[in-house]
């Protein structure tokens, strides 16, 4: 153990999830693991429990203890079908239970799974900080936004201390060529968690969840604070990547890529 800090990881039988769970195993006191999923038996130094994030008081009680939250929990992709009807239940009303748990338990910090996709539709060009302004570019993108501000407003009016993880394209390898810009790896996502753990005292801030990619759109350096230096770049598989498919173009202008062209209608050049 390095730290005595205790953590609960919500939705830890995801994919990111289980990540986190495997590469910061044994680093606190406590990695108390929560899902609606099942989850594996509980190994030295983790809890196992499910909870909903529709549950109010259970998932105040999850946390019961807790210094730092990490929210990993909820729909994690734009549904094909019924967008909004499968957003709105953990992504939107899971989402306000979340922070308010955290109020009623006196939780220090949360670590917030939110997306790129809430500013998916800037262009590729968009410095930065720019983009830290949302533009949507889906039901899912609305729902990130709406937990970024829900997180501000808590920083903001009952002094929780917020990280919003704006989680570019996770996996282990990118498949296209936007990819090649907004990948993360596995194990910079694990540290980019730890980071977000272990900084010192803040009180809201955003930062990028992407790998040192060579094509990068996006500069972490405003919260240089975290530490969070990542090792992979997705330039490795860049010959494979644009032996591909090209890019759908109305989805090529934009940084959340197809999930705008997704039921796009009109001229990507007059979205500017």
């Amino acid at each position: 153990m390095l730290s005595d800090l205790r953590i609960l990881l919500l939705g830890a039988a995801g994919g990111i999830g289980d990540a986190i769970r495997q590469g910061l195993r044994g680093r606190y006191d406590l990695m108390r693991l929560a899902d609606i999923a099942p989850l594996a038996p509980a190994r030295a130094g983790e809890e196992t429990l499910a909870v909903d994030l529709l549950d109010l008081p259970g998932l105040t009680a999850a946390m019961a203890g807790i210094d730092c939250v990490v929210h990993m929990a909820g729909v994690p992709v734009e549904p094909e079908d019924n967008a909004w009807e499968q957003v709105l239940p953990a992504n939107i009303i899971g989402v306000h239970n979340l922070f308010e748990a955290a109020r009623l338990a006196g939780v220090k910090r949360v670590l917030f799974a939110s997306s790129h996709h809430a500013a998916g539709f800037h262009q590729r060009a968009t410095p930065t900080p720019e983009t830290l302004v949302p533009r949507p570019d889906s039901y899912y993108g609305v729902s990130k936004v709406f937990g970024e501000a829900m997180g501000r407003m808590y920083a903001d009016k009952f002094g929780l201390q917020v990280l919003s993880l704006r989680i570019g394209a996770y996996r282990e390898r990118p498949s296209d060529p936007r990819q090649l810009a907004v990948w993360v790896s596995p194990r910079d996502m694990v540290e980019l968690v730890r980071c977000g753990i272990e900084a010192p005292d803040f009180g809201y801030a955003s930062v990028y969840g992407v790998s040192a990619n060579t094509r990068n759109f996006w500069d972490n350096s405003a919260v240089a604070f975290l530490g969070y230096a990542p090792r992979d770049n997705a330039e490795d598989w860049a010959a494979e990547v644009m032996a591909g498919p090209p890019e759908d173009p109305i989805a090529a202008p934009f940084q959340g890529g197809w999930y705008c062209a997704k039921d796009f209608v009109g001229e990507p050049s007059r979205v500017d």
